[in-house]
């Protein structure tokens, strides 16, 4: 009995043993894979494979070459040059320019499915998403993606300028650009812009202030020249962290050359054109309490009827309302921006016209309400008139115009012009 129970206990004792032996050698096989204690036959075999493929890969890769301008991650990109899309060792088959929101932009391709360029100008302040495919002589594809935004108004000028593209105007007006933001570095700006005449003329810029330039040769324009202006300021730094976006070409004709001086003693207005005189016309200048200013000065804009009221220049009542408010002055060409004006009359007596001076400053030519008889003097005057027609006034008991007091350079010096000059 005592026998048949230590046999027992050996059976079970062997049982458990080799049961610790395989369960160790179960437990041994499941964790060797780590250390290559495992089945490593196959190893070799699949990375020689796998480092087949990438080589197949690496030699089947398309020869196509996309680049983007300007690259991924861009900011303050230019709202004229960015977008630009070229390919070498291939064609371009597919590109697409979409704005964050999804909206597509136009483009075009070029005919050697070389390049991709959009179809306009961009927007400022805007993120742009493109992306392109091509490919190469085999047919095999090659793709590029990039996301940028265009430079934003706060980081970015303009420069408003006149007169208008394809214009004719008169011998006196002058290339005048305005920055909508004040301009710092201004030899780097005016280097960028360039101003030049059929008729040979030398063309110099002058600064007013920070914000504003203007051209002009120093004499006036020789009648029949064509003048261009090439705004080349694209990416140009006009101050810290503020940069040009323009890239504008611009000309205008000079039309013939007319005259206007106005006499405010005699009260009179000689106009000649091309040096000969064309039309004598009496006139009525300022008031002795309120005197025209003399000097040249350039008609920058013309109205066919406008309001003019006293408030808005500094002539007011008691009440503070204007010493005059007249809602149909007609035939009026501006000569200042204070308000200056050579206009129609048709509230004065018709003695006054070459008789006396009773205006508010402005230089006022007999008229009739409506602005519509063509007999009136002003109504003449005023068909007969270009913008940048120069009317020059002499005699009048007050000072000359500043010149930055409209489009009135003319009255500086040609060497003080030129002191103004950045480059």
């Amino acid at each position: 009995m005592e026998m048949r129970v230590m046999t027992e206990r050996k059976r079970r004792n062997s049982i458990a043993a080799a049961s610790a032996v395989l369960g160790g050698v179960l437990v041994l096989s499941a964790c060797s894979g780590g250390d290559g204690g495992g089945d490593s036959s196959s190893s070799p075999k699949q990375s020689a494979q796998a480092e087949a493929v990438d080589k197949a890969a690496a030699q089947d890769t398309s020869d196509a070459k996309i680049s983007i301008t300007p690259g991924n991650g861009a900011d303050n990109a230019s709202i004229n040059n960015a977008a630009k899309v070229r390919v070498t060792d291939g064609t371009l088959t597919h590109v697409s320019l979409t704005t964050a929101d999804g909206t597509a932009v136009k483009g075009t391709l070029a005919a050697d499915g070389k390049s991709w360029s959009p179809d306009g100008q961009l927007s400022r302040s805007t993120t742009y998403k493109i992306a392109a495919t091509a490919e190469d002589a085999k047919g095999r594809d090659a793709t590029e993606n990039a996301t940028f935004t265009t430079v934003s108004p706060d980081n970015s000028f303009i420069g408003n300028f006149t007169p208008e593209d394809g214009s004719t105007v008169g011998v006196g007006m002058p290339v005048s650009i305005n920055f909508d933001k004040a301009i710092s570095d201004k030899k780097d700006v005016q280097s960028h812009i360039q101003v030049s005449s059929t008729s040979g003329q030398q063309v110099v810029g002058h600064w007013f202030n920070s914000q504003r330039l203007d051209f002009r040769p120093q004499d006036y324009w020789k009648s029949g020249s064509k003048v261009t202006l090439k705004l080349n300021l694209d990416g140009v730094q006009g101050a810290d962290g503020v940069y040009g976006v323009q890239q504008k070409t611009v000309s205008f004709t000079i039309g013939r050359n007319q005259v206007s001086t106005v006499d405010a003693k005699t009260h009179t207005m000689v106009v000649q054109q091309d040096g000969k005189t064309v039309r004598t016309i009496p006139i009525s200048a300022g008031s002795p309490d309120h005197t025209t200013y003399n000097g040249q000065m350039v008609i920058s804009e013309k109205y066919k009827k406008t309001r003019m009221n006293g408030a808005t220049v500094g002539f007011t009542d008691s009440d503070g309302k204007g010493e005059y408010d007249i809602k149909d002055v007609p035939d009026a060409m501006r000569l200042t921006n204070s308000g200056t004006f050579v206009h129609g009359n048709y509230w004065g007596a018709p003695s006054v016209f070459g008789n006396s001076n009773t205006s508010h400053g402005c230089v006022g030519l007999q008229d009739v309400k409506g602005a519509k008889d063509p007999n009136m003097p002003a109504h003449w005057f005023f068909d007969h008139s270009l913008l940048g027609d120069v009317v020059i006034v002499k005699n009048s008991h007050d000072k000359t115009v500043q010149p930055d007091n409209g489009l009135n350079g003319w009255n500086m010096s040609w060497s003080d012009w030129q002191a103004g000059s950045a480059v």
